[in-house]
């Protein structure tokens, strides 16, 4: 049987970040379809295994605990998998970049596909993404991170920071040809870390299953279509 069950959709996205984390301490999970997550989001609040509004929800097997909302999905598993600074502020560090990556994917996806993109849009928001990925390149040097060496913490070994930031910007990157061109340009440490991160056994095992399931997907729908002409 496997350690934990993750109900999200079939994209990376969101999910990618659990997926991630799960994949770099080797744990196993068993993913849900689509039918399954709108089955549970369906229920009553009282009938489902924490109540919820969206996937992902991650529910660990061994000690019968359910948690939802990416962040608290990935704190949890930081303390479960002990991949967590053992400081307050490397912990308050971490909970920062989980949810500036939080921000990133939904300001990404125009809060969700509220909006579709533009070429007008698009070349309003690559300043800002260009700083938030300045933010990130920042935080790892302010911590001793080079683009060949050391994490974004400035940590002897990666934690849930480095396993989220690698997962952030690769996904994306990999994926439309545009961020890429700006991440490089922009971010030359943080791409590096990424790529770093990137090249461990179990996240290219991870990467490769995300290809061969999801192909080049993204955030799927209208948004990723609209992303696609202004960043593919």
């Amino acid at each position: 049987m496997s350690d934990f069950d993750l109900y999200y959709w079939p994209v990376p996205f969101r999910g990618q970040f659990i997926r991630a984390i799960l994949a770099y301490g080797g744990r196993s999970w068993d993913e849900h379809d689509s039918s399954e997550i709108g089955e549970m989001m369906e229920r009553d609040a009282g009938q489902q295994p924490i109540a919820f509004m969206g996937a992902p929800i991650l529910i660990d097997r061994e000690r019968d605990f359910a948690i939802s909302q990416m962040p608290a999905i990935a704190l949890y598993l930081g303390e479960r998998l002990d991949l967590l600074p053992n400081t307050a502020e490397g912990r308050a560090l971490t909970t920062k970049i989980i949810n500036d990556a939080n921000d990133v994917i939904d300001e990404l996806t125009l809060d969700g596909g509220r909006e579709m993109w533009t070429d007008e849009k698009w070349k309003e928001f690559v300043p800002r993404l260009r700083k938030w990925m300045l933010i990130f390149e920042d935080t790892g040097h302010r911590n001793g991170l080079t683009r060949d060496t050391g994490y974004i913490l400035g940590t002897n070994e990666p934690g849930i920071a480095d396993i989220v930031t690698a997962t952030l910007w690769a996904t994306m990157s990999d994926r439309f040809p545009a961020i890429d061109a700006i991440f490089k340009s922009t971010a030359p440490i943080i791409h590096g870390l990424s790529k770093r991160m990137q090249a461990m056994p179990s996240l290219i095992e991870l990467n490769k299953s995300t290809l061969d399931k999801y192909g080049d997907q993204y955030c799927g729908g209208q948004i990723e279509r609209s992303l696609r002409k202004v960043a593919g």
